[in-house]
């Protein structure tokens, strides 16, 4: 991914766990993908937070990351080669996102053949720091970046062997009860704990750096 100009990493990187909560056992997550070797994982991130919170609401959607690979460079993303999970987001808030069946993932830069779409969300909004992530996540799941360097190998457990760049976008999905964050990665099912990745409290691989996002 690519952290555009003038974003800013939180400073508030202090952690004060709330309560447990694993949305993905709620039924509010959406199913695990696969960006394959494609840069795509910002929009994975942005899709994964937007079919959550139409969970929320009892309706399940299945939303095209090829689309936004496509068709939102004008908002700063650049396809295969990185991009941003807000600014994908702030283009489905003006026009739309259509679904993974009209519009399939393939893993590569192509022009736009469909602009927008019937899903629609109305704001971005954003949470800073470990503290918003605490907070946020106990209401929802939330757009967060990463530092994933090392990840590769990761099998299973509580994971804490980081680097020090933010490089991956990915979905923040709970947390337990001594802060333990749980991720959900767009590596595929094969990879991890089915598709997710438990990271150490606090700020593990950057995950509070740039805080979180989500839609409404």
């Amino acid at each position: 991914m690519i952290v555009p100009a003038g974003v800013k990493a939180s400073e508030d990187l202090e952690y004060y766990p709330t309560a447990a909560v694993d949305w993905t056992t709620q039924g509010r997550v959406s199913r695990i993908k696969n960006q394959g070797s494609c840069g795509s994982c910002w929009s994975f991130s942005a899709t994964g937070v937007a079919e959550s919170w139409a969970l929320f609401s009892g309706k399940s959607w299945d939303l095209s990351e090829q689309q936004l690979v496509d068709c939102s460079a004008s908002y700063g993303n650049h396809g295969c080669n990185g991009g941003w999970p807000s600014s994908a987001l702030k283009y489905v808030k003006d026009h739309g996102l259509t679904t993974e069946q009209s519009y399939p993932y393939v893993a590569k830069t192509n022009q736009c053949v469909k602009n927008g779409g019937e899903f629609h969300i109305s704001n971005v909004l954003s949470v800073s720091g470990c503290t918003g992530l605490s907070n946020g996540i106990s209401a929802r799941p939330l757009s967060i970046t990463v530092d994933a360097t090392n990840w590769s190998n990761y099998k299973s457990g509580v994971f804490n062997n980081c680097a020090a760049s933010i490089n991956h976008a990915v979905l923040l999905v709970g947390t337990d009860a001594s802060g333990v964050w749980k991720v959900k990665n767009s590596w595929g099912t094969s990879w991890g704990e089915s598709g997710y990745i438990r990271l150490a409290a606090g700020n593990t691989c950057g995950i509070c750096a740039y805080g979180g996002v989500y839609v409404a």
